[in-house]
């Protein structure tokens, strides 16, 4: 079993670029842990305040661990938009 979590972020104007390089952080955490099969924030290349998100976990334990112990950041604080889903795949 998997959990994927997928969607996109709408950012206040102007706030994508500091958005992603505030995420590099958690970014290079989430992929040193042996339970994260893939972690990636991008710039969305038609909207300009808007990024992808898409995370593979090996569990959704590992998944609110890491939550719950990922680095400090106001980055959400850039968001409008919040359309993230989790889905559980075998």
């Amino acid at each position: 079993m998997a959990i994927l979590v997928t969607g996109k972020l709408i950012l206040k104007p102007d706030s994508r670029n500091e958005f992603i390089e505030k995420s590099i952080p958690a970014i290079l955490l989430a992929r040193q842990n042996s339970a994260c099969e893939d972690f990636s924030v991008s710039a969305d290349p038609v909207d300009e305040n808007r990024v992808n998100i898409f995370e593979k976990w090996t569990s959704k334990n590992a998944l609110e661990v890491f939550r719950n112990t990922g680095p400090e950041s106001d980055v959400f604080s850039l968001v409008e938009v919040f359309n993230i889903d989790e889905y559980e795949v075998t």
